[in-house]
């Protein structure tokens, strides 16, 4: 058996002796709430018994035992009805409802569900009828199997939470784990990449190719590093934020259809944002590669940048298909993709990026039908004095 196995096997285990466990103090709590009220009828038809015999007697002698009886029902709410319906006493019950004839007939209604009435056979045709409630105790305790259940829904939900968490851990530590060695594994040819081209310059190759093979060359070294920071906490520092989108652009641009009219609208002065700048442009990447599918690579693409004292916006705004406000928070979904070939991996990726190891905001700031979307990215500036 493998390791993942004899855990799956040690964890189903435990859950299923915790669910036995539970289940079996909710059956018992039942089967108690049932003897209480059975103990309770077994009293009220000896009370019901020395009421009849108190009736029917004599004589005053030998009498103590059953006054005992009768007052001894002290917390069950009783009320003693006739032959003819009408009430004959009612004991146990608050005064207001017992002085007030409308209410102490509701209240019958209310406890006839709760116990069969005992008969009261008083001889001479005469018989009443004893209706009786749960006494306060039992009707405490006939919450408690519902509590009981509630933990155990709440200890499913617990368990469930934590299985999908360990679940999804494992899925990305492993996905962790495949980055870096494809990482690893592009670095070989792109080390080779290197020395080719210094090979290529040595035979006086047009300058020209050597430049665009050098900026592809330069771009593996980016995905390798990109590829190799997952799964860990990336190190961040104060970066001209209009330079690092400038170059992003300039990148995608020279290798995106001619068909894609791009703008770009940045500051003239320098701003710094702690930033990882590998994992910025990736984010730029997957926005601007979202955004010509949903132009199906033909229309205007514009990225730009506003900043106020404490933090930068970068838009980018498509000319594309569009969304529905449903869909606003839906696209950052793992998983979620609009294309019939895809992970659905992008925008949540830059979700990630932007929020957990940068601590600013992506959001669709709006969008319309056939019209386009505008996603924003919020970063907070970087403090200049520990910058300087």
């Amino acid at each position: 058996m493998r390791f993942s196995d004899k855990r799956n096997f040690r964890r189903g285990f435990i859950i299923l002796t915790s669910l036995i466990i539970v289940s079996l103090i909710v059956w018992n709590a039942i089967e108690f709430f049932q003897r209480i009220k059975e103990e309770e009828r077994r009293k009220m038809n000896i009370w019901a018994s020395a009421q009849v015999y108190l009736d029917q007697v004599d004589t005053d002698t030998g009498l103590d035992l059953y006054l005992e009886i009768i007052n001894s029902n002290s917390s069950i709410p009783t009320i003693l009805v006739d032959d003819s319906g009408n009430i004959v006493d009612a004991m146990n019950i608050e005064e207001e409802i017992r002085e007030d004839e409308e209410k102490l007939k509701d209240f019958l209604e209310s406890i006839r569900g709760e116990n069969r009435p005992i008969k009261m056979d008083l001889g001479e045709g005469r018989v009443n009828q004893v209706y009786y409630g749960n006494s306060p105790l039992l009707n405490r305790l006939k919450y408690y199997p519902l509590a009981l259940i509630l933990i155990i829904i709440l200890f499913i939900a617990v368990i469930y939470f934590f299985y999908t968490t360990t679940k999804t851990s494992e899925q990305n530590k492993l996905w962790a784990g495949m980055a870096k060695e494809t990482a690893h594994q592009i670095g070989t040819p792109l080390s080779s990449l290197i020395g080719w081209t210094e090979i290529l310059k040595a035979e006086n190759v047009n300058p020209e190719y050597l430049i665009e093979i050098e900026k592809d060359v330069d771009r593996l070294k980016t995905i390798t590093e990109r590829f190799s920071k997952v799964g860990s906490a990336p190190t961040l520092q104060p970066e001209d934020i209009v330079e690092k989108t400038k170059d992003s652009f300039d990148y995608l641009k020279a290798r995106s259809s001619k068909l894609i009219d791009f703008k770009l609208q940045l500051p003239e002065e320098k701003i710094l944002v702690n930033l990882n700048p590998q994992l910025y442009s990736w984010t730029i990447e997957n926005l601007v590669r979202n955004a010509i599918d949903a132009m199906r690579g033909k229309g205007t693409l514009e990225i730009s940048l506003t900043h106020d004292s404490k933090n930068v916006h970068i838009f980018v705004k498509d000319t594309g298909k569009g969304l529905s406000k449903s869909k606003f928070k839906q696209i950052f979904e793992p998983g979620f993709t609009t294309k019939k070939r895809g992970w659905g991996l992008g925008l949540s990726l830059a979700k990630r990026i932007i929020e957990r190891y940068h601590r600013g905001r992506i959001r669709v700031l709006k969008s319309e039908i056939n019209k386009g979307t505008t996603i924003e990215i919020v970063l907070h500036k970087a403090d200049t004095r520990q910058a300087g």
